[in-house]
């Protein structure tokens, strides 16, 4: 039975700029969603270890489909306008990714789903069309306009380094990471609620500044151009940041990305306002206990933080910053201690 894996990401930095064809600078870790699948028949039937009910469809997407199922619905559907021939095939799916974390697992389930689907219809797709095809299928399944970076992260993953990924080229450049430095991952215990348009609301409003300026995307702005308009302005310093970190990454210069970290997460705190009372107070913890720096990753509203500790002290860092954090919120955090791998693919037999 053919299994195809994919990963969840983390982003180290570059948060709310993909839609604004700015930088990011995600990994692909080592948590992710598994599809087995059994190709054959005339139906697409999956079923899901983590929810509910199973879900039976045409090869293109047809039929009745709720909640996960949306998922997979549309993926079947974009490949289909893609040109994947009318395959069927029966799918199981696992997966170790937190769901409403932050941290890709409906990017994991969608690429996955899309290797397997491919798969069973002798069909491909160049990495970066994937990505696309995957980006679209969200778009379709949740009603949220999500930008290029989880599908691609998960495509393009690159063991042990970070991805500087232009997301108007779509150039990504694998960035190695330093031996010495971990990088942590703490749920806050608070389910990330996008706020029902939130997300929506924030890239509107950026595609609303850069027209307000004449420019295509905020890419292009300068930070004179934005001074006095905060959204916009935090797209400009975070795109800025981004390229800063990967300057300190390639010269090993652990403080300066903590600084970094430290500048984009009050930056989505102030400006861009993503941030909860909780997020703040596990930054801060894990800051306290020794952490080079931390942030809130993902779209906020909840979900994860990411922080980078020495290795050689990470363990110490999390026990404290954990028990502050419990003893200030009455929150149960979980932490991963994730490491970066490489994109999605066949699970060797």
């Amino acid at each position: 039975m053919p299994a195809f894996r994919a990963p969840g990401r983390v982003n180290l930095i570059g948060e709310h700029t993909d839609y604004s064809e700015g930088f990011v600078l995600p990994l692909a870790i080592d948590l992710e969603c598994v599809v087995r699948s059994s190709p054959g028949g005339d139906v697409v039937h999956a079923r899901s270890h983590a929810e509910p009910g199973e879900v039976e469809l045409t090869p293109d997407g047809g039929g009745e489909a709720a909640g996960w199922g949306r998922t997979v619905a549309a993926v079947l559907e974009v490949l289909s306008e893609r040109g994947r021939s009318p395959a069927g095939f029966r799918a199981e799916v696992t997966s170790t990714l937190p769901v409403g974390a932050g941290l890709s697992s409906s990017a994991a389930l969608e690429v996955s789903l899309a290797l397997a689907a491919c798969d069973a219809a002798g069909f491909e797709l160049p990495p970066v069309e994937l990505a696309l095809a995957c980006q679209e299928a969200e778009h379709r399944a949740s009603g949220m306009p999500c930008g290029i970076m989880d599908q691609l992260a998960s495509v393009a993953g690159k063991r042990d380094c970070a991805l500087l990924i232009d997301c108007r080229s779509l150039d990504v450049r694998a960035v190695p990471l330093p031996r010495d430095v971990a990088v942590l991952v703490v749920h806050s215990g608070m389910p990330r609620a996008l706020a029902g348009s939130a997300y929506a609301e924030r890239r509107r409003a950026c595609e609303e500044a850069a027209a307000a300026l004449g420019l295509r995307a905020l890419r292009d702005a300068t930070p004179a151009q934005v001074r006095d308009v905060p959204r916009a302005r935090h797209v400009v310093s975070e795109n800025a940041r981004v390229v800063a970190a990967v300057e300190a990454l390639e010269r090993g210069d652990g403080a300066e990305l903590g600084r970094l970290l430290g500048e984009s997460h009050a930056s989505l705190r102030d400006d861009f306002e993503v941030s909860t009372p909780e997020l703040d107070a596990l930054v801060e913890a894990l800051v306290a206990a020794g952490a080079l720096g931390a942030r809130l990753t993902g779209a906020g509203f909840g979900g994860c933080v990411v922080a980078l500790a020495r290795r050689a002290n990470a363990e110490r860092v999390l026990f404290d910053a954990l028990a502050r954090y419990h003893s200030e919120t009455g929150l149960e955090p979980t932490p991963y201690d994730v490491r970066a791998v490489d994109g999605a693919g066949a699970v060797p037999a």
